[in-house]
């Protein structure tokens, strides 16, 4: 749905009319302290509004009555996430220095309780810190689960059961998502990613079911971290979703690190045995672990907020359901973040919550862009894409598509002997020149592509990218010397689905 510009700053007639003669309490209240709501509250709050905010009480493992200021993302997602696979990657450096003269024991010890506790002092700073910039911003802050009354009244329940009800002429929904559960017999002896980032012991042996970004960065925390790992996934390749060709580059990296890959597979039991859980696979495989991981999916978090009775609609999902302006199907109470289902990335988050902060108390009417968006996958070594992969530009462009890639032996592997390649990848617009997509998997690969982003944003073309000096030697280099076509593939013609 597509609303005017004067609906979107005054709402309708009757709803400008009710804000005047009310006394409300806040102007807006939000319901969530991630990344999109912090961001939303404070941005609201410089364009002079009341804000108030609202989030559960803090801990690392989420649940419907417990979460925290900073949100999946700060608490028990990307951050604590990349402080494990920095730990992580620290044996194949010790093994990758041998080469270079560095002369070590056979004995190296890894001491994860204190990875762990150090992980989790961090984490505790930064839901202070997110605490102080509300506080500076001047927006009240409210511990307690928050759930909408009417479109312009919101009741909190406190730690200790208390109900505060508050008056707003705005509301806004950031209450992200939460990892699911596969309803399998005995789903209950597995873990999700929240209970992954707080284990007490480290895993010998892992088994995930899954295969997106969430599974595959688990099993390369684990198995850097000594463990043994087995993957299922349904697909013939893992990161259902991303270039085909730079997922199988994945697989292949996963497999030489020891990772045990099984495509086409699902988990149909687990049990609890002396030797420790049973996993029973679709066609009667059995995999003893002592730790089994769902990655399958993450679910918006809107079943306790009371939507329907207030006429905010959801999807199948439960998604909330937003126009190009995150504005729900009730005028005046808006949702950004996992909670709407669209690009699920914290940066996202907070494009969203930005862009509703002008549109709403700003007076600039703004849409999220969510053209060019940058991502990575953490695994060992990381995957980092941006723009189109090779099979959306085929399917979406009018033009044939010119695909350029560079696969090779990075400078440090000359000398470590690690055999693992670093491929990139650009896709270009036959008729147009401009590049479509980019893609590398390799070291360094997310610190790379974030530039890379910034010239696909502005429409940079290959000549633009062939014109550019490199910095020598980098690997990065590569993105502005690959010269000589891959390939010419005719619009319309896409790959076989993996």
């Amino acid at each position: 749905m597509s609303l005017p510009r004067k609906m979107l700053i005054d709402g309708d007639q009757e709803t400008a009319a009710a804000a005047v003669e009310k006394n409300y309490d806040f102007d807006l209240f939000v319901i969530g302290a991630g990344s999109g709501g912090v961001r939303a509250a404070r941005t609201s709050a410089g364009f002079g509004a009341k804000v108030a905010i609202c989030e559960l009480p803090f801990h690392p493992i989420s649940s419907e009555v417990i979460g925290g200021v900073g949100g999946t993302c700060v608490i028990r997602g990307c951050v604590p996430k990349k402080i494990l696979v920095y730990g992580a990657q620290f044996q194949g450096e010790f093994e990758d220095a041998r080469n270079f003269g560095w002369e070590l024991s056979d004995q190296i010890d890894f001491n994860w309780k204190k990875l762990l506790h150090n992980k989790t002092q961090e984490i505790v700073r930064l839901n202070g810190v997110y605490k102080r910039l509300l506080s500076n911003a001047g927006v009240t802050m409210i511990e307690g689960e928050g759930k909408i009354v009417s479109a312009d009244r919101v009741e909190v329940t406190q730690p200790d059961g208390t109900k505060q009800q508050y008056s707003t002429k705005h509301i806004l929904i950031a209450t992200g998502s939460r990892a699911t559960r596969v309803n399998i017999p005995g789903q209950e002896l597995a873990i999700t990613s929240d209970e992954a980032l707080s284990l007490d012991e480290l895993p010998k042996h892992v088994v995930v079911l899954g295969g997106g970004y969430i599974a595959v960065e688990f099993a390369s925390i684990w198995r850097g971290m000594g463990a043994k790992v087995d993957v299922l996934y349904r697909k013939e390749l893992p990161l259902r979703g991303f270039d085909d060709e730079m997922r199988a580059v994945v697989a292949r990296n996963l497999e030489g690190r020891g990772i045990n890959l099984h495509p086409g597979k699902n988990i149909v039991e687990l049990s609890k045995t002396e030797e420790g859980i049973r996993v029973l696979t679709d066609n009667g495989d059995v995999i003893m672990a002592d730790t089994v991981l769902f990655a399958t999916g993450r679910a918006p978090n809107t079943k306790r907020l009371n939507l329907q009775s207030v006429g905010v609609e959801v999807d199948k999902t439960g998604a909330i359901k937003v126009d190009e302006y995150s504005r729900t199907t009730v005028p005046n109470i808006w949702a950004v973040g996992d909670v709407t289902n669209r690009v699920n990335l914290t940066p996202v988050a907070l494009m969203e919550g930005t862009c509703f902060s002008k549109t709403v108390f700003g007076g600039q009417p703004t849409k999220p862009d969510y053209n060019y968006i940058a991502s990575a996958v953490f695994c060992i070594p990381p995957l980092s894409v941006v723009g189109l992969s090779e099979r959306q530009a085929i399917e979406q462009s009018g033009s044939d598509i010119l695909v350029f890639t560079s696969s090779f032996n990075p400078m440090k592997n000359t000398i470590s002997g690690r055999q693992e390649k670093t491929v990139m990848k650009l896709i270009v617009d036959s008729e147009t020149d401009k590049v479509l997509g980019a893609s590398m998997c390799g070291s360094d690969a997310p610190e790379i592509m974030q530039g890379i982003a910034v010239a696909l944003k502005f429409g940079a073309t290959k000549a633009q990218f062939d014109s550019t000096v490199g910095i020598h030697p980098s690997a990065a280099e590569e993105f502005v010397t690959m010269r000589t076509l891959t390939r010419r593939v005719a619009a319309g013609k896409p790959k076989t689905n993996l």
